[in-house]
């Protein structure tokens, strides 16, 4: 059933854009929040992770869905990272308590896994805290959701989107396409890590069935349903640009990627480019996600080949290629 009213935090970002689209094509009313405003959306401006006003946004909301959060390997700041990805998360839990909203929603990570893991990971396996701010808060609010769901605040599903792609996706198709256009992206463990890709239509297909019924109280992998090495994944961004791909055993690539990071801080620059990226790219394992195919119905439908076509289209649009 199509819920009356949806609140989505993060609601400007690539993956609440793309939710709020779908569920207004499905006839609901959507409003939202982000760190800026955009009445003509029904967002209003605010900070998660802080209460405020725009948690009363969310009355009369029958779903409440959670992408808002730093999604970031770096480590430069865990202190900001805890308080947007875990302190947030309970903020957003506390406005669907007082919303009475029936449904909760929040988007976690494959990387509570950590970056080592077997081979058709399951939502059975333990998570695996590894130091990374990103991995460990997004392993907080997990607890934090289920422990809601248990205590009968909200019922709650949590979603694990894999390496989401496609149009106005930053960590996995404008920034690999930027740094290879600059010439300094590089793979490690010689292209051969294992990459989960999930078209972003795929994943939106998946959370919009998690918010039924059927998802409350689950955790639930989203992906495509594959695992292509990282020389394949990438090669589709390099074949576009003209560009040669780059590799590395992983300890040189790691080894790399730590020293860029110390650079770009010392010269007070931004950059994704650091160890623990390097490492999440040396992931040798795949994620299952039969759970979601058989209480979800979940059937990624956009190939590998139909979404790069579909993400080519856009990055010459936008003129990235």
């Amino acid at each position: 059933m199509t819920p009356s009213r949806v609140f989505i935090t993060g609601a400007s970002g690539f993956i609440g854009a793309a939710l709020a689209s779908r569920f207004t094509a499905l006839g609901a009313e959507v409003r939202g929040v982000d760190l800026r405003a955009d009445p003509a959306r029904a967002i209003v401006a605010g900070d998660i992770s802080q209460a405020g006003d725009w948690q009363d946004h969310a009355a009369g909301c029958d779903l409440i869905i959670h992408t808002a959060a730093i999604v970031s390997m770096r480590g430069s700041d865990p202190g900001a990272v805890w308080r947007t990805n875990a302190l947030g998360t309970r903020h957003v839990l506390d406005a669907a308590r007082r919303a009475e909203a029936a449904r909760f929603l929040h988007l976690s990570s494959v990387t509570v896994f950590g970056f080592a893991f077997p081979d058709g990971v399951d939502e059975s396996y333990p998570t695996q805290p590894n130091g990374v701010p990103y991995v460990d808060t997004k392993i907080a609010s997990e607890a934090l959701v289920l422990r809601a769901h248990a205590a009968g605040e909200t019922a709650c599903t949590i979603v694990r989107p894999g390496d989401v792609y496609g149009p106005r996706s930053r960590p996995w198709t404008v920034l690999p396409v930027e740094e290879l256009a600059r010439r300094r992206f590089l793979l490690p463990a010689l292209g051969r890590g294992i990459f989960s890709p999930v078209y972003i239509d795929n994943l939106v297909d998946g959370i919009v069935a998690a918010s039924g019924l059927a998802g409350a109280g689950g955790v639930f992998t989203l992906t495509d349903g594959v695992g292509v090495t990282t020389r394949e994944f990438f090669g589709h961004y390099a074949r576009l640009l003209g560009r040669r791909l780059p590799v590395l055993p992983t300890g040189a690539a790691v080894a790399l990627a730590a020293a860029a990071a110390v650079g770009a801080r010392a010269a007070r620059q931004e950059t994704e480019v650091n160890a623990a990226a390097a490492r999440y790219l040396a992931r040798s394992g795949t994620y299952a996600i039969d759970r979601a195919r058989s209480v979800l119905g979940y059937d990624p439908q956009i190939t590998l080949a139909e979404g790069m076509e579909r993400t080519a289209t856009w990055l010459r649009a936008e003129h990235l290629v």
